[in-house]
């Protein structure tokens, strides 16, 4: 199973947040255009460099030409993230862990949100948004917790159905249509929690440090 860490132009992330996931087997890094300049803040070496290059520095182009692979695609019909996606899908990296993909600007935070759901069925992408980790899920899932533990789950239509156990507030083969309905700060009253969701995919989001103690699922 190969895994990546893909840095975006976003809010820059820890280098101790890299270090975890490298640690986790997310070996390969790949930078989306400006995401090299946090790279660079942070002294880590990229394997890729990968985007239209509009946003990266010349200096640090300059500082990981030699170093790391840069790679530049002009097209415009996708975003740096895509570009960096489509380019690990062809690598044959089956899921991806995406830093710096929150920030400043909204709309490339709402963007980056449906990216894990626009490529689900390619590669299964994290993400990363300061305490909170995303993670999508389709199926049946099961991971450990920790009581009183704040977790909380998003659909994004009515043929999404969610069925839980080992939660505060159980979910029964209910929808949670985005703009209607939601299972936001539920919370684990047991150590296992079990997740069921049929017909689509859903958001799961944990605090980060929760990922920490009890690993990835």
């Amino acid at each position: 199973m190969k895994k990546c860490i893909i840095i975006a132009n976003g809010k820059c992330p820890k280098k101790s947040e890299i270090k975890y996931f490298v640690k986790q087997g997310y070996s390969t890094i790949i930078c989306a255009d400006g995401g090299a300049n946090s790279a660079m803040k942070l002294k880590i070496i990229p394997d890729y460099i990968i985007g239209d290059l509009d946003s990266v520095e010349e200096s640090t182009l300059k500082y990981f030409k030699g170093i790391s692979q840069i790679i530049q695609f002009k097209r415009q019909n996708d975003t740096d993230v895509e570009k960096c996606l489509k380019f690990a899908i062809k690598k044959n990296f089956t899921k991806a862990v995406l830093l710096g993909s929150t920030g400043d600007r909204l709309d490339h935070s709402i963007c980056n949100l449906g990216i894990v759901l626009k490529y689900y069925d390619k590669i299964k992408i994290y993400l990363l948004s300061g305490e909170s980790f995303l993670v999508p899920v389709k199926g049946k899932c099961n991971f450990n917790s920790s009581k009183g533990e704040l977790i909380s789950i998003y659909g994004f239509d009515k043929k999404t159905k969610f069925t839980s156990t080992g939660l505060k507030y159980p979910l029964k083969n209910i929808s949670l249509p985005f703009g209607e309905k939601e299972s936001t700060s539920n919370r684990a009253v047991k150590d296992k929690v079990g997740l069921k969701t049929n017909g689509g995919v859903g958001f799961v989001i944990r605090y980060f440090k929760m990922i920490k103690n009890h690993g990835l699922f």
